[in-house]
């Protein structure tokens, strides 16, 4: 395991790679996670690429730190991550609020992201209302008050089963994140709006979307992309808010050829 002391909190990341001699692929993970999500695709692309994966801010075993959150405060974190790392111009792969979190590091640091993969996410998600009704229910229950409703939104009904001993692992990872973490990152979401900011991306994107995703369902991912000049858009089929867990060698099949698409632009430059 890798730990750093970023921003006075202690993130924990893994790197796989050199990320002098490859293309760099960062993989940013969603709200009540950790980078552990990104595992079946990652396998599938690692010798290929130099990866980066990291634990945000109040998820997995980093810090949870001061509460509430910004999402700027998370694009800090990663900025200063990738610093520590001397990594540059990396292909940021984004899944929910991992989505604003790459989107917002594009707006702050653009030297840092040579291309974004915006998964299940948009320019903004849900309504000060959602998610203010949510942040109250874990602040009285705790987070498993919430899990049935919000795993209904991340995973379809096959995935869901009962005898699928992965959707009881995930179910896990939900309920175990810190609650102050999860609470602070509620808060972020709900104050984000990057509306306009999308329209100003001038870099390569990728826009992905379960189709079955309960959380940032296709047509908000496709409003999003209609936003981003010259954006490309995909849709999963059999996959919710998470397809990286659900379909990951269907998604890890889409994102090849944009990778190559991004890799051999640039070397017509």
């Amino acid at each position: 395991m890798q730990f750093a002391r970023i921003n006075d909190i202690t993130i924990h990341y893994q790197v796989i790679g050199a990320t002098g001699e490859k293309p760099v692929l960062v993989f940013v993970n969603s709200l009540g996670t950790d980078f552990r999500i990104w595992r079946d695709v990652v396998v599938r692309l690692a010798g290929e690429f130099a990866i980066v994966l990291y634990d945000k801010r109040g998820h997995g075993l980093s810090d949870v730190g001061q509460v509430p959150y910004s999402i700027e405060d998370h694009a800090t974190d990663l900025a200063a991550l990738l610093d520590l790392l001397s990594v540059r111009q990396a292909i940021v792969c984004g899944l929910s609020v991992g989505g604003l979190i790459a989107q917002s590091l594009y707006q702050r640091r653009p030297d840092l992201v040579r291309a974004l993969v915006l998964s299940d996410t948009a320019h903004k998600i849900g309504t000060a209302e959602m998610w203010d009704a949510r942040i109250a229910a874990i602040e009285a229950h705790g987070i498993e008050a919430v899990a049935d409703s919000v795993l209904e939104r991340w995973f379809t009904p096959a995935f869901r089963r009962p005898e699928n001993v992965a959707f009881a692992g995930y179910r896990n990872m939900l309920i175990r994140q810190p609650v102050a973490g999860y609470i602070g990152t509620c808060a972020a979401v709900r104050d984000a709006d990057y509306t306009e900011a999308a329209k100003k991306i001038a870099v390569p994107v990728l826009c992905v979307v379960g189709e079955d995703d309960g959380s940032t369902p296709p047509d908000l991912v496709l409003s999003m992309a209609r936003l981003i000049p010259g954006a490309r858009y995909e849709v999963i089929s059999e996959a919710g808010h998470i397809p990286c867990v659900e379909q990951p060698e269907i998604l890890t099949a889409i994102l090849r050829p944009f990778f190559e698409l991004v890799m051999h632009g640039d070397k017509d430059e």
